[in-house]
């Protein structure tokens, strides 16, 4: 969409369907379901126990494409597959270490996320939920939440979110290994 310069009398294009982000926000465009392995992988190598990632998104938006890299570049002994009917599925890492990759999706209430025992899942490493929206109430409100929209057979549309001053940090080294500033 043009706007008109009033000054100039002609028509400067500026797009204003792009959002406005700000320092708690990163946006990527992935062309590829490598590219988002890849992206995954830069994060993975930034985690560290106690931190909780929540990726919310419809099905084939490449939310587990991305726990793929997320667990390659954490370091993870175990090929990654979707919990969808286990739940919980665990990677481990050479020092003992997890990281649980949880699927909300069948949960139906909140007393069932909280059976879960997220506080030793933290504690024994990373936590990294799918459909965080079905169990919002029972996760700790400091996480990094990544929105994925499906674009197109090969294009996924990635949107990260700090909310608290470790994912800030988190966040923001994130951008500069993938954008490199």
């Amino acid at each position: 969409m043009c706007l008109p310069s009033r000054a100039e009398g002609r028509a400067p294009c500026y797009n204003l369907t792009m959002p406005i982000l700000d320092a708690r926000t990163f946006e990527f465009f992935s062309r590829s379901a490598e590219q988002t392995r890849r992206l995954g992988g830069r994060l993975g190598m930034l985690l560290n126990v106690g931190d909780l990632v929540c990726l919310s998104g419809d099905l084939g938006s490449g939310k587990t494409t991305l726990v793929q890299g997320m667990a390659q570049g954490w370091g993870s002994l175990d090929p990654v597959s979707s919990p969808t009917f286990i739940l919980v599925n665990e990677y481990r890492r050479a020092d003992g270490a997890c990281l649980f990759h949880l699927d909300a999706y069948r949960l139906t209430n909140v007393e069932e996320a909280e059976e879960l025992d997220f506080e030793r899942m933290l504690e024994c490493g990373v936590l990294v939920v799918e459909w965080p929206e079905h169990i919002q109430p029972a996760l700790p409100a400091e996480c990094l939440w990544v929105s994925l929209r499906y674009v197109e057979e090969e294009q996924r549309h990635l949107l990260f979110q700090s909310r608290g001053t470790r994912y800030d940090a988190l966040l923001n080294e994130f951008r500069q290994k993938v954008v490199r500033v």
